[in-house]
Parts: C-alpha cells; sequence; structure tokens
C-alpha cells in the first residue's frame, strides 16, 4: 500500500514539473516575440535581432490570384535595415497569441497581427514563428507570415 502511495505521488510530481515546464516554456516564447514586436515599435534592429538565429528564414505566403498564393523568401538583414533606419511613424504590430505548441526543445506559435504605422491601419494576418531552445533562450529560425487589408482577427 506505502509503495503505491510513493508510485502515485512520485507521478503526479513528474506531471506536475513537466506542466510547470510547458508553462514556463510558453511564457519564454512568448517574451522572445514580444521582444521582436517591442524592437520594431522602438526602431531597434539589434533588440529585433536578438530573438532570431542568423540563419533565419523569413517568407510570406503572398495572394497571386484569387485561387492562389506562393511562398516568397525575404531579405532578414533587409527587414532588420529597415527596422533601424529612422522613420517618422512608429511600426506598431499588435498582436494575440494564438496555441503555442511545444515539444521539448522545439515550440511554434501562431500569433494573428493587425499591423499599424503610427495610428493607420496598414494591414493583417497571422505569423508562425517556429523557435528552437538555444543556450541563450528561445531563438526564432522560421518566420512565415501572411498579408491583407480585409478580414483581420486578433491583435
Amino acid at each position: 500500500m506505502k509503495n503505491r502511495i510513493l508510485i502515485g505521488a512520485l507521478i503526479g510530481l513528474f506531471f506536475f514539473s513537466f506542466k510547470a515546464q510547458a508553462q514556463d516554456d510558453a511564457a519564454d516564447i512568448k517574451k522572445a516575440i514580444m521582444t521582436m514586436f517591442d524592437g520594431m515599435r522602438a526602431g531597434d534592429s539589434a533588440m529585433v535581432h536578438s530573438v532570431f538565429t542568423d540563419k533565419v528564414i523569413f517568407q510570406r505566403v503572398q495572394k497571386v490570384s484569387p485561387n492562389g498564393s506562393r511562398v516568397v523568401n525575404n531579405d532578414f538583414k533587409n527587414f532588420l535595415k529597415a527596422v533601424g533606419t529612422p522613420h517618422d511613424l512608429v511600426w506598431d504590430e499588435r498582436i494575440v497569441f494564438g496555441p503555442i505548441q511545444i515539444d521539448g526543445d522545439m515550440a511554434s506559435a501562431w500569433v494573428p497581427f493587425k499591423f499599424y504605422l503610427g495610428e493607420k491601419f496598414s494591414h493583417c494576418g497571422v505569423n508562425i514563428f517556429q523557435l528552437f531552445r538555444t543556450e541563450q533562450g528561445w531563438k526564432v529560425f522560421h518566420l512565415v507570415d501572411t498579408n491583407r487589408k480585409e478580414n483581420c482577427v486578433g491583435g
């Protein structure tokens, strides 16, 4: 009887620590993603770059016709340069967090957004972040988004 209670307590402790780690990971992933958007608002390319790997894949799913799209590869270094180049209007990407899926050292985050130049709405869509755990924390290695002006959700 004592062995069953001990085994039950150990199993419960294992699941509690696993759930706590997943919650900590989700919070750290959200923090990394928010660092990107805070850096964009501040015009701080170093802050943005701090949460990405050096060989990040940066893409957009772009509508080419009413019935089709294509995947366009973008240059991350050009994006960083644009973020860090002084501009009159704040780049304000307002997000909400959708599902965050974590498997060990890999994670995926679905993040709907609305993008504003200053206070003027520009476009909306969804970002999908692929991240992995490094010694320096969670880093984005793949970011793909969509871009439209209507049927916006979140943000």
